[in-house]
């Protein structure tokens, strides 16, 4: 079982930068990929990036490709989602994602989740 515990939300205007840290404990980090989704209001949760467990691979939904960069420090058992340029359309609820079994692109393939941390874009 992993543990993760999600960081870095705020309040931003739009074209701000933030950065989301997830922070995990339980299983050795090294050994799964990590992901992150988020859910706006009344909307579904949607995938926004992953990773590989060696951080040699990366995956990103096309709405944040060129904004948003998911990165893993396997030392500090962290992951990472620098998001830049953010749009009102990014304001959602953003939850970290352990250990996926199968495609990364589905949140019903992981097994553990973090508690949120809120984004909110203001235009």
């Amino acid at each position: 079982q992993v543990q993760l515990v999600e960081s870095g939300g705020g309040l931003v205007q739009a074209g701000d930068s933030l950065r989301l840290s997830c922070a995990a404990s339980g299983r050795t980090f090294s050994t799964y990929a990590m992901g992150w989704f988020r859910q706006a209001p009344g909307k579904e949760r949607e995938f926004v990036a992953a990773i590989r467990w060696s951080g040699g691979s990366a995956y990103y939904a096309d709405s944040v490709k060129g904004r948003f960069t998911i990165s893993r420090d396997n030392a500090q058992n962290t992951v990472a989602l620098q998001m830049n340029s953010l749009k009102p359309e990014d304001t959602a609820v953003y939850y970290c994602a352990a250990d996926p079994r199968g495609s990364v692109y589905f949140g019903k393939n992981y097994y553990s989740w973090g508690q949120g941390t809120q984004v909110t874009v203001s235009s």
